[in-house]
């Protein structure tokens, strides 16, 4: 008796397909919002069939929560922190200043009563690592004597996670990554941050 090789279940998936949607998904995300982006939407602009798009994603939810997955998923997985402070809000200025990046993180933070999802998903692949490494460096720091030694590393990292989001709603979205952290920086020196040279 023979037997012959199990047949998978359905087509194979077009990798081209599965870019072109989440790109689609992407960028009306950024342009237009959660609330005004649709799975019809997303598929002309993708290129593919409304079918297309369910046959991966049951609703247009889940297509925006890996949406964010694929958008933001950390690009370093060997990352283990930064030098210093110093070398870390050199980083954010970076990571600020692209003013794509900004406008989907306003979208992301601005859906938060209708779409919870998103900011749940946006915590969980892009701050779950990097905010525990946030508080280490603060922890290092305060060590170094460059923040008083009886600092919250807890309530300073909130602090500063609430000054994000002050900056993207406050803030031209053309400023350098100088400026954006000389701004980071000005708020560490109001509770205490100093070089370890005395500066």
């Amino acid at each position: 008796m023979t037997t012959s090789a199990p047949r998978s279940a359905g087509r194979p998936r077009s990798q081209e397909a599965d870019t072109a949607i989440l790109t689609a998904a992407l960028d009306l995300l950024i342009e237009v919002g959660a609330e005004q982006t649709s799975i019809e939407q997303v598929a002309r602009r993708a290129g593919v069939t409304r079918a297309t798009v369910y046959r991966r994603y049951p609703d247009k939810t889940a297509l925006l929560l890996r949406t964010l997955q694929w958008a933001l998923h950390d690009n370093d997985p060997a990352f283990t922190g930064w030098r210093d402070l110093d070398h870390m809000f050199e980083d954010w200025g970076a990571y600020l200043a692209v003013p794509r990046l900004r406008r989907l993180l306003r979208r992301i933070f601005s859906s938060v009563d209708d779409y919870p999802e998103l900011l749940t998903t946006y915590h969980k692949v892009n701050s779950g690592r990097r905010r525990a490494v946030v508080r280490e460096m603060l922890l290092r720091a305060r060590d170094l004597g460059e923040l008083p030694a009886e600092l919250d590393a807890d309530v300073v990292a909130e602090m500063l996670n609430a000054a994000v989001i002050n900056h993207l709603v406050s803030r031209p979205d053309d400023e350098s990554p100088a400026e954006i952290k000389a701004y980071f920086m000005a708020i560490m020196k109001q509770v205490g941050h100093r070089d370890r040279h005395g500066g």
